[in-house]
C-alpha cells in the first residue's frame, strides 16, 4: 500500500532544498510541501501521487524522524496492526504491532560489506575497444545481442 507522512513527526529534514525520501523514492513521489499550499502543512514532506507508489519502503527506511509509514495490507496486518522501521547505522529494526497489542522486532543488517568496497568490475578482463567494429563484439557465448554500435546515441 501507499506511503503517507505522519506531518506531526516530519521536519522537512531541516528545511534543506531535498529531503532523504526525495532523494531516495525510484519513482520520484515525494515532494516537500515549502510554503504549505499544497498540504496545508509548511515545510513538510508528502507523497504526491499514491496510486503510483511502488512499495519499496525506501522512503520509510531512509526517514530520520520515522515520520512515513505505509499502509499495510490488510492480510499482513490486519485491522489496526502496523509496521514500522527503525533505521540505525548498521541495520533496521523492524516493529510489528498486531491487533491485539502484541509487539515483535526484527534486527537486519543495512549492508553485508563496507560501504564503496565493492569493485563490480573484479576479475574481469579491461575492454579491448580496438574490438568494437568486429562483429560479434556485442554478443555473449549465446549468442545474445545486448546492443548494436549503429543504435547507440551519438552526442
Amino acid at each position: 500500500m501507499p506511503t503517507f507522512v505522519r506531518t506531526e513527526k516530519c521536519d522537512g529534514c531541516k528545511g534543506q532544498d531535498k529531503t532523504a525520501c526525495m532523494y531516495i523514492c525510484p519513482h520520484d513521489l515525494m515532494k516537500l510541501d515549502q510554503d504549505g499550499s499544497d498540504t496545508g502543512h509548511a515545510m513538510k514532506a508528502y507523497n504526491q501521487e499514491p496510486e503510483q507508489c511502488w512499495e519499496c519502503y525506501s522512503c520509510i527506511k531512509i526517514c530520520p524522524q520515522n515520520a512515513i509509514e505505509a499502509r499495510a495490507y490488510a492480510d499482513i496486518v490486519p485491522l489496526g496492526g502496523s509496521v514500522q522501521p527503525l533505521r540505525g547505522t548498521d541495520s533496521i529494526m523492524w516493529t510489528i504491532k498486531f491487533r491485539n497489542g502484541t509487539m515483535k522486532r526484527f534486527k537486519f543488517p543495512i549492508r553485508t560489506t563496507p560501504e564503496g568496497s565493492i569493485d563490480p568490475y573484479a576479475g574481469k578482463p579491461a575492454a579491448d575497444m580496438s574490438k568494437i567494429e568486429e562483429p560479434g563484439f556485442f554478443n555473449d557465448e549465446n549468442g545474445y545481442r545486448a546492443g548494436n554500435r549503429s543504435e547507440l546515441i551519438k552526442l
